[in-house]
């Protein structure tokens, strides 16, 4: 059996963090390979996670407890262990104090397209993993090491088509947005389509998850709106008054705090639609993509790794996409600036057709089921990719 390294911490939350997660819930009784995790596990990290789940997982947990230890040696000292590892590397794709194994993998997820010197980065690294067209296209283009990719996924045995509970008032019309307020997410776009829409619908409502364990990265952030995100006296972000200072009735927002990924499936289901406006996703938005697994419609923007989740009919895409120039704080290229006004009509004919939405819908789904974007999926496809090294 050989042990794996993945080098970064696993939770319930953030994207890294479900991603490790669903690798280590789909090794943990591999006959192939023992997973390792580059932090330790407490309760906190598998919040709300299946217990079944949780018990089936128990030894794998504690083997990575254990080599916690064994791990703070190898980075205080040689910075080696003998087992293949997986490095995660965001922008910038540098990862200070990393290590390298038997076989080291670079897992590369970036909206940055600043990319000099690669191959000095790089060179450690026996391959480099993505998972989107976008980024590896770029990384191929930069540096001369082999490149793989493997799609994220989803849970069907949680986010899949099912009816609203009903928890909700019916007469409602509920768009879905999620991820951490940043430029990138274009939380400012969907503020400022949603304060139109709302204008024209009293009926309309948007339900936020944009909470992160790092409010602070989001903070102060404007965009196109008149007025920065504060926080509250609690350090959190303060979402209902930013609405408000940019001319949202607050009673219009059901802002929701952080909810573990196993809770999400059923929120989802009560909405109506999602909205993803998103100018730049490393992967291809992975609550977009949970979103169409439930059969909720998405609308979404079709530029950087997003055009690896979109398939003619399975989402209502915004076609007017402009560059994104003029961003000091990273490199745009093939980043996409929706049109405000396209999403206001993308809005209105989802709100004006029942059918459509749930043609979408059900096209979203079932695109998902035959492409099997699954962590069963990811598991098994990355699993394969590092017993070939």
């Amino acid at each position: 059996m050989q042990p794996v390294l993945l080098n970064w911490g696993i939770n319930n939350v953030s994207g890294w963090g479900i991603v490790g997660l669903n690798l280590l819930l789909h090794w943990a009784n591999d006959p192939d390979l023992r997973p390792l995790v580059g932090a330790g596990i407490t309760p906190n990290e598998v919040a709300g996670l299946d217990p079944l789940k949780l018990i089936a997982c128990r030894d794998a947990i504690l083997r990575s407890n254990q080599f916690q230890a064994e791990l703070q040696r190898a980075k205080t000292g040689s910075h080696t262990l003998p087992m293949k590892i997986v490095e995660g590397l965001g922008n910038g794709l540098y990862f200070e104090g990393g290590l390298k194994g038997t076989r080291t993998v670079g897992r590369c997820i970036f909206e940055d397209t600043r990319l000099e010197g690669l191959d000095r980065k790089l060179a450690k690294y026996d391959l480099l993993l993505t998972a989107s067209h976008w980024n590896a296209d770029l990384l191929k283009a930069h540096c001369r090491k082999p490149v793989a990719i493997v799609f994220e996924g989803t849970d069907p045995s949680q986010f899949h088509p099912a009816p609203k509970s009903g928890v909700l008032d019916p007469s409602r019309f509920y768009i879905f947005s999620g991820g951490k307020v940043e430029f990138r997410k274009g939380h400012d776009l969907t503020l400022l389509a949603f304060r139109e829409f709302s204008r024209r619908h009293d009926d309309a409502v948007l339900v936020t998850v944009w909470h992160s364990p790092w409010p602070q990265l989001s903070l102060g952030f404007q965009g196109k709106l008149g007025a920065p995100l504060g926080q509250t006296g609690e350090g959190t972000i303060d979402v209902k008054n930013w609405v408000a200072k940019n001319g949202i009735n607050p009673a219009k927002v059901i802002e929701i705090g952080p909810v573990p990924n196993a809770m999400m499936p059923g929120l989802l289901r009560e909405m109506d639609c999602a909205l993803a406006p998103s100018r730049a996703e490393a992967c291809t938005n992975l609550l977009a993509k949970e979103a169409m697994a439930c059969s909720v419609p998405v609308i979404l923007a079709p530029n950087t790794g997003v055009k690896d989740l979109y398939a003619g009919d399975n989402a209502l895409v915004l076609t007017r996409q402009s560059p994104v120039r003029d961003y000091p704080h990273a490199g745009t290229e093939g980043w996409g600036e929706s049109d405000v006004d396209e999403i206001v009509e993308a809005l209105e004919q989802l709100y004006s057709d029942s059918a459509l939405r749930k043609k979408i819908g059900a096209a979203g789904a079932d695109w998902i089921v035959r492409e099997d974007r699954t962590w069963s999926n990811h598991a098994r496809a990355l699993k394969s990719l590092l017993l070939s090294l």
